[in-house]
């Protein structure tokens, strides 16, 4: 019996990548031979970020490419235009897909005997369905953002989307609380995914996660980069509404462990933007909790206006900071710091490009992190025992925020129209006030919860033995 194939194929932005990598480095070493497929556009990106030999792979982990079908781009280092992109995937990717597996039956390889694609991927279920094998979809996003995906539809039928005018935004229409969305009874509409914010039937991003979401019932199972503990009622529901739903999460310790036992995947990495590692050996000189963490993804865009209202709300707190701006993090424009700013706050704060999260996360040093509220920096910052300042921008970063707020107790939410007082007042609340300990009290009890589901026994290892059962043989029995 030839060696399993599994061929993974993400969704062409980092929070994505980060995640399916990490799973196939942990079914790799369950015994899986690996084809891993990037963009086009995004294997430049890796080669010159880790370097012209990062993608060599290993005789058995390979990269592969397709196209992505835009135009050439200006500059290669941002993340590409994300409706742009959905569209043509949607459009092409099949085919793109089809000839890539057409391309590998002769090359040496073992057949391929299952796929994992992106949640946001759903066409290459199609193909693999034409090939006779098993596909799975694994949505990079929380289960309460998927479910709110999910959704979409629901919220058209009923009405609710899209809203009737610009007016609905602001006149308080938002709030409006729902109570039949399966284990999420306190949802109101601000909480889903933000593309329901719209006055227009035909926004793409509207239909286009909405539609994808409902694809995944073509199938065979859904993989969750979560744990039960954290999301048990919106899992629960979801094992309702699903045949299979594998909760594989927190995805980092899992890769660890597979580095452990294969060494040769830590060279294998998923970073769009060239890491700088120096920013360790800055928190190593910072008191216990100290140094705020200020990092908004690999998305996220604002105004030069935003930019410095975060950048003064810094400077009042008074605490030591570390602050990721990317190169294309203000729309339109060179991220340029106010020079008063920057004389003001040189000797406690650093910036940075881009830099290895979870290292910083897991620092001592590492007191707070002010975030967008992306899934992977959720996840990693529970994982890690830090609260977090949340400030959303788009997508489900809005429903993730609300559970970090009103559910898990660990984070405190920013006005989308940020002000510097409100900044500093939530920073000095969550590292200074009472509201502060309860946070750390309760991402230390989440910490503590996440390295349970990964241990021996835990539900996602559990999930992990489940969901490779199913590759290997279409059982959910471990032991059949």
């Amino acid at each position: 019996m030839s060696r399993p194939h599994a061929v993974l194929i993400p969704y062409p932005a980092q929070g994505h990548v980060t995640p399916l990598l990490n799973l196939a480095k942990v079914l790799h070493a369950r015994g899986f031979y690996v084809t891993f497929v990037n963009s086009e556009y995004n294997h430049r990106r890796l080669l010159r970020s880790r370097g012209e030999d990062s993608l060599a792979g290993l005789d058995d982990f390979r990269f592969e490419t397709i196209p992505d079908g835009l135009p050439p781009m200006e500059n290669e280092d941002v993340t590409q235009d994300v409706p742009a992109l959905c569209t043509s995937f949607a459009t092409h990717g099949a085919a793109l897909l089809r000839d890539l597996l057409a391309r590998m039956i002769d090359d040496g390889r073992p057949p391929v005997s299952c796929v994992v694609t992106d949640g946001v991927m759903s066409f290459a279920v199609e193909v693999a369905d034409e090939r006779g094998v098993p596909a799975l979809v694994f949505w990079t996003t929380s289960a309460c953002g998927f479910m709110g995906y999910l959704h979409f539809f629901e919220l058209i039928e009923r009405g609710f989307v899209p809203l009737k005018d610009e007016s609905y935004l602001t006149n308080g229409y938002l709030d409006t609380a729902l109570d039949w969305v399966p284990g999420m009874p306190r949802i109101r509409l601000r909480d889903f995914p933000s593309f329901v914010r719209t006055t227009d039937r035909d926004d793409v991003m509207l239909n286009f996660d909405g539609g994808e979401a409902q694809n995944a019932h073509r199938a065979q199972g859904v993989i969750l980069n979560t744990f039960d503990a954290v999301e048990q009622n919106v899992v629960d529901a979801l094992r309702r509404i699903f045949p299979r739903v594998y909760t594989v999460g927190p995805l980092p310790a899992f890769a660890v462990t597979a580095a452990r036992a294969q060494p040769e995947l830590d060279a294998i990495g998923g970073n769009l933007w060239k890491e700088d590692a120096s920013c360790l050996r800055w928190l190593d000189d910072r008191q216990p909790g100290s140094v705020v963490y200020v990092n908004f993804g690999s998305i996220t865009v604002m105004s030069l206006a935003h930019l410095a209202e975060f950048a003064w709300g810094l400077a009042r707190c008074g605490r030591p900071f570390l602050w990721v701006i990317r190169p294309d993090l203000v729309a339109g424009d060179k991220a340029v710091l106010p020079e008063e700013f920057l004389a003001e706050t040189k000797d406690r704060g650093i910036f940075l490009s881009w830099c290895p999260q979870e290292q910083v996360l897991g620092h001592p040093a590492t007191g707070l992190f002010l975030t967008h509220s992306g899934w992977n920096s959720t996840l990693e910052s529970m994982c890690a025992g830090v609260p977090m300042v949340c400030w959303p921008f788009f997508a489900e970063q809005t429903t993730n925020c609300r559970y970090a707020c009103a559910e898990w107790g660990i984070g405190l939410e920013i006005d989308s129209d940020v002000r510097r007082e409100e900044v500093a007042r939530l920073v000095l609340e969550a590292t200074d006030g009472e509201k502060g300990k309860d946070m750390r009290a309760k991402a230390t009890m989440w910490k503590e919860k996440a390295a349970a589901a990964a241990e021996a026994g835990g539900t996602s290892t559990l999930g992990i033995d489940r969901l490779v059962a199913f590759l290997l043989g279409g059982t959910d029995d471990p032991k059949s």
